[in-house]
């Protein structure tokens, strides 16, 4: 038996502390509350911070909608579900630096149950990191705090859900990763609603724990225009992704919800260059070469 209103009060106090947290790290700007109701039923906060020290944008969405239908992209592998009454609660949150030298991040955790009589329910979510400058002690310790977080509920989580958001997070039209990589899973039920829900807390409070660390060595990191202008054309694969490829987007656009808040997780400043190719040897090589793939970056590590 699956139990929302605990879901739901989890999900609202860890947007709080997410935005609390990132308040502190700017140290200038502040979240706008953004509180907004669905048609077909729900609604939610959308929380954005802008043109700050630290953050150029930053994006934190709590949404709790419900339906007569399933949208067609949630039912997609699950087809017996198609034309059921439905619930989605989640938290999203998306943000965009002004350094080029601090990761791009995602984080989503949401949980959804269908049909009225023995719904069915399952959880899904995790994170991503995004660098444009990568630094490998910075990978490591995204990785060492994804694989901690999936432990203490069975070693086989971390490898099992760190190769799904390689597949995932997949540009295949550019034959690279987004970035590299984290945490996916989705349909996580097989152990219980109690272990499934804490599962889901325990990566959900691991997010600052991996991030925070990385803004607080990168921040005050020196950078010129040829960075800023590499940060702004690799951003255009994060808004290729999200309008191609992800299920997030899709649901929410399917569902009838607010564009406004669904599109929040684009930048605020992008540009595309024709051909654009690094130069050998440079930086910018590096990522391509050496991080825009999939790796086992602790095992080859020994971490």
């Amino acid at each position: 038996m699956s139990n929302i209103d605990d879901v739901k009060d989890y999900l609202v106090a860890l947007q709080n502390r997410i935005c609390a947290e990132l308040e502190q790290l700017d140290g200038r700007a502040h979240f706008a509350h953004d509180a907004w109701q669905r048609p077909g039923g729900g609604g939610g906060e959308s929380r954005v911070l802008a043109e700050g020290s630290v953050f150029e944008q930053a994006g934190v969405s709590f949404s709790h909608v419900f339906g007569d239908q399933m949208p067609p992209s949630a039912t997609k592998t699950r087809p017996e579900l198609a034309g059921k009454r439905f619930q989605a609660l989640g938290v999203s949150l998306v943000l965009h630096p002004r350094s080029p030298y601090i990761p791009t991040t995602h984080a989503n955790f949401r949980f959804f149950s269908a049909g009225d009589n023995k719904p069915v329910w399952w959880f899904g979510g995790g994170f991503d990191l995004t660098p444009y400058y990568p630094f490998h002690e910075d990978v490591l310790h995204w990785h060492k705090t994804a694989r901690d977080a999936c432990l203490p509920y069975g070693d086989d989580l971390y490898p099992r859900y760190k190769e799904w958001c390689d597949r995932y997070f997949y540009l295949e039209h550019r034959g690279e990763t987004r970035g590299v990589g984290g945490l996916f899973f989705d349909d996580v039920n097989e152990q219980g609603f109690d272990k499934s829900f804490a599962f889901v807390r325990s990566v959900g409070d691991s997010f600052l724990s991996g991030y925070r660390p990385i803004v607080k060595k990168r921040m005050a990191h020196p950078y010129g225009d040829r960075q800023r202008d590499f940060q702004l054309y690799r951003r255009g694969r994060y808004v290729e992704f999200n309008l191609l490829y992800d299920r997030g987007t899709l649901f929410g656009l399917q569902s009838g919800g607010r564009t406004e808040s669904i599109l929040m997780s684009l930048p605020p400043l992008v540009r595309w260059t024709y051909n654009w190719q690094p130069e050998p040897g440079s930086a910018e090589e590096t990522l391509y070469r050496d991080y825009l793939k999939p790796r086992d970056w602790l095992g080859e590590n020994n971490v």
